[in-house]
């Protein structure tokens, strides 16, 4: 499995109107796509930061898709006022615990890490573990870009007030993971969840 991500940092003011393009006319566009595995969009409705992160069952679709999307894309970034930026990754793990509702919120730790699949197994092993166990946990994925030794992991909660209960608990792990890992915070954000259709299997 594979997915790309599109972030734009736009007006604050902007964000319901980019939620309502992006579920109104995005998701139906991106989703009748061959290949495609749905979708999700998270805001930060203080930064006027969004990232919407398509999810394809390989590679090959996911590159079929690339020019058909330029347009919404151009679209999304007049709409919120920001210039996109798109990534694209390989999905490492994903796994489930419940369906969110509406409230959801997740935070997303972007590293570098010389060992790519030794740390897809400290995730596996040792961060997913610890969020499974942390009350409000809904959902996690764990994406790899290997031409840039770049991660992407992301963890959702039932709500802003579980995330918050996670912090201490978050750092503590990343200080593992730089320890006994090697592994490069880039950048840690939280976000509201405002659209999560993504399909991607479980993936442990």
């Amino acid at each position: 499995m594979y997915a790309r991500s599109t972030t734009i940092k736009g007006d604050p003011g902007n964000i319901d109107a980019g939620i309502t393009y992006i579920r109104d006319e995005v998701m139906p566009a991106i989703t009748a796509m061959d290949g495609c595995a749905g979708m999700s969009l998270v805001v930060d409705r203080s930064s006027g930061q969004c990232i919407a992160t398509s999810s394809w069952r390989d590679e090959a679709s996911m590159h079929a898709s690339g020019d058909r999307l330029a347009s919404y894309r151009a679209r999304g970034g007049e709409v919120l006022g920001g210039t996109p930026t798109v990534e694209e990754w390989e999905v490492a793990v994903m796994h489930r615990d419940h369906q969110t509702s509406p409230g959801a919120c997740c935070r997303i730790t972007w590293t570098r890490a010389s060992d790519l699949d030794g740390t897809v197994e400290f995730w596996k092993s040792r961060v997913l573990t610890q969020l499974e166990g942390m009350d409000g946990f809904c959902s996690a994925s764990f994406l790899i870009d290997r031409a840039g030794s770049r991660t992407c992991g992301t963890a959702v909660f039932d709500s802003q007030a579980a995330l918050d209960a996670t912090r201490a608990d978050a750092a503590r792990m990343r200080e593992t993971a730089t320890r006994e890992m090697g592994v490069e915070f880039l950048d840690i954000a939280e976000f509201e969840l405002a659209i999560a259709h993504l399909r991607v299997p479980e993936l442990v």
